[in-house]
């Protein structure tokens, strides 16, 4: 679709991306709730044959549109080449695999472009909720087409966090709905179903990238667990946490986490 060594046309191209990730997800659909092989990586975490699929498929279509952009997924050995592209693409084929396993429905097909280091174009295809989100670096964000904003909250008191029970420190906030994919409660944060969404441990670019700049582009803000800038397709693609929120409540929700942040990360 694009020739090498040629700037793509963004919001083209993001049309084409939002096409790969509908055909990945209705893949996934098709088996989903159905009996299919599953196991655990070394780290715990659950892994699905669909995974694979899904992955292989998004490979070959996305490779397709873009031929020189590196790849980064969490179901493809990392290749170190991606460190000397221009562009890679960072994807989750199923992000919030525990959801789909169990038969819930809050997983999704995860696609990021990153270009020097910050996402330009994300989709997240959520069939299982009926929900597209789509943005492009400078054109804001769209859920099923129309254009989304974040909430103005500026006070972090009663502030809405997707959560199955809210620990003691935080119990000021306001629990609701948690879907297991972490890339759409940040996208929840998009389109003010929730005002903060944060995590304090080591997590992987492919899970949060799409999403990152989903609500960016509704006007939330994003950095990792320290308040940081998130920067993409690093040697060690991982970030310190994600904290997502409104603009209003981010200094609060940043000194708030800080010495829980701090004691984790040493």
């Amino acid at each position: 679709m694009a020739d090498a060594g040629v700037a793509p046309d963004l919001h083209v191209l993001a049309d084409a991306v939002a096409a790969a990730a509908r055909e990945a997800a209705a893949m996934a659909m098709s088996r989903w709730r159905t009996d299919f092989a599953r196991t655990e990586k070394s780290d715990g975490s659950p892994v699905c044959e669909v995974d694979l699929d899904v992955d292989r498929m998004l490979h070959a279509r996305l490779s397709a549109l873009l031929p020189q952009a590196g790849w980064l997924s969490e179901e493809t050995a990392d290749n170190p080449e991606r460190l000397s592209t221009s562009y890679v693409w960072v994807v989750d084929p199923i992000d919030g695999t525990r959801d789909y396993i169990r038969g819930r429905s809050g997983w999704c097909v995860s696609v990021a472009l990153v270009e020097a280091g910050r996402v330009v174009i994300a989709v997240l295809d959520a069939p299982a909720r009926g929900e597209v989100w789509r943005a492009v670096a400078g054109g804001g964000t769209t859920l099923n087409g129309a254009s989304v904003q974040a909430g103005d909250r500026a006070e972090i008191v009663g502030a809405r966090v997707p959560a199955d029970a809210l620990p003691k420190a935080d119990r000021d906030l306001t629990a609701v709905e948690k879907p297991n994919s972490i890339a759409l409660r940040m996208a929840m944060v998009a389109d003010d179903r929730a005002d903060l969404v944060a995590t304090l441990r080591w997590g992987n670019e492919w899970d949060i990238a799409a999403a990152a700049l989903v609500a960016e582009e509704a006007g939330a803000s994003i950095t990792d667990a320290l308040g940081r800038p998130l920067v993409f397709n690093k040697p060690k693609p991982r970030a310190f946490g994600v904290l997502t929120s409104t603009r209003g409540i981010h200094a609060a929700a940043v000194e708030r986490l800080a010495g829980r942040a701090q004691a984790m990360i040493h």
